[in-house]
């Protein structure tokens, strides 16, 4: 099989909140843990760099932000190699809000990069759907520690 575009991960949810409710969700680390990672050592801003945890796994990834628009988009750097993760959000009608998440850069081989990128897709639509369930009804599902347990044989 020949790859004929570079790999990117997509995602995308309705939030039935303002937009400006989930850009903040996503910008404050102590809204942001009660869907995604378990530490945010500070607010994401133009030209920071943070430190974002996930101590279930004790695994942390640097993130630095390149450019935010209040209440429309985030473009950030993390991972290591870093890739490149493009949030945007679109308000809706209702007072409603559509994010979408694309990341991209993925480094390695062909097959490597293909499989960042599904693994990628997957753990932002885990995001979304964690975000959307807090956002909405003040719900913690734990998606991302229940997505990778313990005993669990890696595939």
């Amino acid at each position: 099989m020949e790859i004929r575009e570079t790999p990117t991960a997509e995602a995308g949810m309705l939030i039935r909140r303002s937009v400006a409710e989930v850009f903040e969700a996503i910008v404050d680390p102590a809204i942001t843990r009660k869907f995604w990672f378990t530490h945010g050592s500070d607010r994401l801003d133009s030209g920071k760099e943070v430190r974002w945890e996930w101590r279930m796994y004790d695994v942390s990834a640097p993130v630095t932000v390149s450019e935010i628009v209040r209440n429309e988009k985030i473009v950030m750097q993390w991972s290591d190699p870093p890739t490149t993760v493009v949030w945007t959000f679109t308000e809706m009608p209702g007072g409603t809000t559509f994010v979408e998440v694309r990341n991209f850069g993925f480094t390695g081989s062909p097959d490597e990069q293909v499989k960042q990128a599904i693994g990628s897709t997957d753990g932002f639509a885990l995001v979304l759907a964690g975000a959307k369930a807090w956002l909405e009804q003040g719900l913690t599902l734990g998606l991302i520690g229940d997505r990778h347990p313990k005993g669990v044989p890696a595939t």
